[in-house]
């Protein structure tokens, strides 16, 4: 019989040295990291690492070994390009400037996404008060547009919901425009049915309301299926339509804050399935700045569309020791089933594990953006 005790012994020894070799292999990749930092020549060069795969690979005796063996290495040198990441130079160097906070004067533009009474509104007074010069847009694309151009100062559009999930829409503009997350905030969304006074419901025929809004209220719906719902902009924009229509017929789900701003009746509070709902909105500018007091990143990356790929860029926020909160996919225009992804993270742009963090992912992914350093308001 197999002495366990003996083989676990054998075992130690044998990590022992591989340690130790581990060890040695890392003070040699520190020398040559100085000297790609002296020459400028890039951490990673795919072909010798695929080179020096194959060469391991094939020491292997065994099938299983020789895959393992592969995995090991790759890992291996995985670590090894962290380490000399880390050794270059510390100083951010990603074009982002530190503000002390930001401005919310009279002289402050900022755009919001709906209409008066909508959640939006009420992310945008709850984060820079009512002194500032604030306007809506219709749409998503607007706020960002507005922004972009330097119409406003700041936009804010709504970026996830805890019911529905991720807005796709403002990931993908956040990718069109060159514009940045400067903050976040949370609202807790409490939807209701809304109408012209006096109406009853059984009169209702259609209820208007924006697609997320919608989800959030399956369930209500589909306990009345006599009623048609249409889809429409923002939820405030479709209380202020069913004021204007005048028609008893028509409904809208919409916050109560919207049924006070167009004089409508609550006909039924609360209609959200999730007790919990809620929704993150997303402070925008078209500059490449952040708070001093900022703690988490936004960046997204595309990646060739391989084995390990994925688990490669992230194993650099793994390494780092921080905190991803998020990941979100979106598809790649004009590619077959590739995409796009979206990470959260915790940190400042001034930490060195997050230098190290980005620096590693934007020479390793096809291409890398930050979205913002950010904190939430």
């Amino acid at each position: 019989m197999v002495d366990l005790q003996k083989c676990r012994e054998e075992i130690d020894k044998i990590d022992q040295q591989i340690v130790e070799l581990f060890e040695q292999r890392m003070k040699v990749s520190t020398k040559v990291a100085e000297y790609k930092i002296q020459t400028g020549k890039k951490v990673l060069d795919q072909e010798r690492e695929e080179q020096k795969l194959n060469a391991v690979e094939a020491l292997a005796k065994e099938d299983y070994n020789r895959h393992s063996v592969r995995e090991l290495f790759t890992q291996i040198m995985s670590m090894s390009r962290k380490l000399q990441y880390s050794r270059m130079n510390s100083e951010q160097d990603c074009g982002f400037c530190r503000i002390p906070s930001i401005p919310k004067t009279k002289d402050t533009k900022v755009v919001f996404f709906g209409a008066s009474g909508s959640y939006t509104e009420q992310a945008m007074e709850e984060c820079f008060g009512t002194e500032v010069t604030s306007f809506p847009a219709a749409t998503f694309h607007e706020v960002m547009e507005a922004v972009a151009n330097k119409k406003a100062d700041y936009g804010v559009l709504p970026i996830e919901n805890t019911t529905t999930g991720g807005i796709t829409d403002s990931y993908d503009l956040l990718v069109e425009f060159d514009n940045h997350i400067v903050a976040e905030h949370v609202i807790k969304v409490e939807q209701a049915l809304v109408v012209l006074p006096g109406t009853k419901l059984e009169e209702i025929k259609k209820v208007y309301s924006h697609p997320q809004a919608i989800l959030q209220c399956r369930k209500f719906l589909e306990q009345h299926p006599n009623i048609q719902v249409f889809e429409e902009g923002s939820t405030a924009g479709c209380a202020k339509k069913v004021l204007e229509d005048q028609d008893r017929s028509q409904a809208a789900i919409a916050s109560i804050r919207a049924a006070k701003t167009y004089g409508l009746e609550v006909l039924a509070p609360h209609i959200n399935y999730e007790n919990v709902n809620s929704t993150r909105f997303i402070i925008i500018t078209n500059k490449k700045e952040y708070c001093a007091d900022a703690d988490k990143m936004s960046i997204c990356f595309s990646l060739l569309h391989e084995s390990g790929t994925l688990y490669n860029m992230l194993s650099h926020i793994i390494y780092n020791n921080l905190n991803m909160s998020k990941i979100v996919s979106r598809p790649l225009a004009g590619k077959r089933f590739e995409y796009r992804f979206f990470v959260d993270f915790d940190g400042s742009i001034e930490e060195a594990g997050v230098i190290n963090t980005l620096r590693g992912i934007e020479a390793e992914a096809l291409e890398m953006k930050i979205l913002g350093n950010y904190r939430t308001l």
